[in-house]
């Protein structure tokens, strides 16, 4: 044995032990760093294949893969099922909490004083003690970032002033956004009976908090720490380090709902989420999401055509003769591979009667692809125009007849 190897033999054992020194466990999601295999798992470099349908052969419960600006489901799997989420639950949780922010309820300088209550959670946690002063910042990144439950109710009890008052807002979230397979009794997703979501209305939710882009400051954090950087943290949602173009969202684990995840990923532009419930195993979690996100990258593209449309519309009985048009044309999902190019059909009336407003829809635009439709956009007039009073009707008339007036 060279003496490079001896001091590698030396060395090794303590290159192991040390992410379990500075990176604290969870009870139900470690906040470890993982182990170095990890980044050699086969599933993470298998190139993904573009194919007309998606199929696993990985277990699960339930999954579901949806392009956000759309909304469109791509592929679905029990995707209504009601079940247990574990700490996913925190996507809505972490929802309130933004809006809250983004809302000037609350800042991420102010500074929280832990309670007995939050200081007493069990499960993930960084260990916070009563009386413990921590900032919005560090508590948003201690939830986000290693599911921290103590984090999530001291951050519930600022934005309501208790947890129960939060989960209150937490199911009338649910409701507003119309999740009908979605009812929450804690904060944390800690087994409780009558606690329970499903694959779709977590991807709704996860679709709601991407228009928070303040969460991607903390989703997208791989490692970092808290208390003047005595309290490591290392991300449990492992996309963020192997997966290209990962930014968030969720992880979670209890022996009764299984691994569950809900995963994003943003490519040229398209963002996905990809959520999982009820793997047996964390690598079968992120297998299952690692699929459906190459899935999606791999056969669906978004893009965003410009409209063709004539610069007015007549306009009758108006003071203006023409109105201009405007349409406002979102990003369209299209499939890669299919034949044809997109083409555009209008419909719009040989005039519009005044007054006409601005905003008001007086045509369509459909877009085609091989003949079927892919999308329809309102045609809008941009600017008012008021209808002819009798006066100026009258001077038009006598300046058509005597070119005077």
């Amino acid at each position: 044995m060279t003496r490079f190897h001896r001091l590698l033999a030396l060395l090794l054992p303590l290159l192991l032990l040390l992410p379990l020194i500075a990176f604290p466990v969870g009870a139900t999601e470690s906040a470890s760093l993982y182990p170095f295999s990890f980044a050699f798992e086969e599933y993470w470099y298998r190139d993904a294949v573009p194919a007309a349908t998606f199929s696993t052969s990985l277990p699960h419960k339930s999954c579901l893969l949806m392009e956000a600006s759309t909304g469109r489901v791509l592929f679905e799997s029990n995707a209504d099922d009601q079940l247990p989420i574990a700490s996913v639950t925190k996507v809505m949780a972490t929802l309130l909490i933004v809006e809250a922010i983004d809302g000037g309820r609350l800042s991420l300088q102010d500074t929280v004083t832990v309670s007995d209550r939050a200081a007493s959670m069990g499960g993930s946690q960084v260990f916070l003690e009563p009386g413990e002063q921590m900032t919005v910042d560090d508590l948003l990144k201690s939830l986000i970032v290693v599911s921290a439950n103590d984090a999530t109710v001291a951050l519930a009890e600022a934005v309501c002033g208790s947890e129960e008052a939060f989960i209150a807002e937490m199911n009338e979230k649910a409701s507003a956004l119309g999740l009908t397979n979605t009812h929450f009794v804690n904060t944390n997703g800690l087994p409780i009976e009558g606690h329970y979501s499903s694959a779709r209305d977590v991807a709704l939710t996860t679709r709601e908090l991407l228009k928070h882009p303040l969460v991607l400051n903390y989703t997208t954090i791989w490692m970092d720490s808290i208390r003047n950087g005595a309290f490591g943290l290392a991300n449990t949602n492992k996309l963020i380090r192997f997966y290209q173009g990962a930014n968030g969202m969720k992880t979670g684990f209890t022996s009764e709902a299984g691994y569950c995840l809900s995963g994003t990923a943003e490519r040229n532009g398209m963002q996905l989420i990809a959520v999982v419930l009820g793997s047996p195993t964390s690598d079968d979690r992120f297998a299952l999401a690692k699929q459906l996100l190459d899935f999606g990258f791999a056969n669906y593209a978004l893009t965003t055509p410009t409209a063709e449309l004539p610069p007015s519309l007549p306009v009758t009985r108006g003071v203006a003769d023409t109105v201009p048009l405007t349409c406002e044309v979102p990003p369209l999902l299209l499939e890669k591979g299919q034949t044809g190019e997109l083409t555009q059909q209008l419909s719009l009336p040989d005039a519009v009667d005044a007054p006409v407003r601005a905003g008001q829809v007086v045509g369509t635009l459909r877009f085609l692809r091989d003949g079927e439709p892919v999308a329809s956009v309102p045609v809008c007039a941009s600017s008012d125009v008021e209808k002819i009073g009798f006066g100026t009707l009258l001077g038009r008339i006598l300046t058509n007849i005597f070119g005077v007036w």
